[in-house]
């Protein structure tokens, strides 16, 4: 059996190497998704450009932030050098063939292995309010009912200035109309990264009432 690789050492491939992308991360990535396509709906990891756009808005004053699906932490180095300390990000990783990689990678986050659907069953920041979330997960692959638990649960622990960042290789918000509406939220998207792969664009989630 193949071992989960805990270092980011390997050299690139030259057509990834300009998109951020090590053969390390490739490699954790084809075997999750060879696991279960569904639930990772993606064979490469997300490149620099969408981590750059994805935490553009994020500064060191929206800690604590968390990370939905994290993956190999392509976002999540991102959100280091945004100045985000790592001890103030919880990652919140479902599938387990990167929740050791994570763990080694980010020892002071907080790392949890579980469905973000039941964040409110945890309690993280010794209850502070988050200032910002990132979500890598593949809202496209699953049922609308399943994307509005997982952002009712989000926005339980965000500021109420919060916003929830979510990209897509959709040509719309992934987040359907309907869902939004029934939350209080609306979207702006704030940006396309082309270079990606596969090309990708970036939403802001947002309250649409005040409290």
């Amino acid at each position: 059996m193949m071992r989960l690789p805990l270092t980011n050492k390997h050299p690139q491939n030259p057509r990834l190497r300009g998109r951020g992308v090590s053969i390390s991360d490739l490699s954790a990535f084809l075997r999750a998704w060879m696991a279960d396509p569904w639930r990772v709906a993606a064979i490469v990891p997300s490149g620099r450009a969408l981590a750059q756009m994805i935490t553009a808005e994020i500064t060191a004053a929206s800690a604590p932030v968390i990370e939905l699906g994290p993956g190999t932490g392509v976002f999540t180095r991102q959100l280091l050098a945004r100045g985000i300390p790592e001890e103030r990000l919880a990652l919140i990783e479902y599938g387990s063939a990167f929740i050791q990689l994570l763990a080694h990678r980010f020892p002071a986050a907080r790392v949890m292995w579980m469905d973000a659907a039941k964040l409110s069953s945890v309690c993280l920041f010794g209850g502070d309010r988050a200032g910002a979330v990132v979500s890598g997960l593949p809202f496209l692959s699953m049922t609308p009912k399943r994307v509005m638990a997982i952002l009712a649960e989000a926005f339980g622990y965000l500021r109420h200035d919060g916003a929830f960042y979510q990209f897509t290789y959709g040509l719309s918000c992934p987040v359907p109309r309907v869902v939004l509406d029934q939350l209080g939220l609306e979207s702006v998207r704030i940006g396309r990264a082309l270079v990606n792969v596969p090309p990708a664009a970036v939403y802001r989630i947002r309250r649409t009432r005040k409290p």
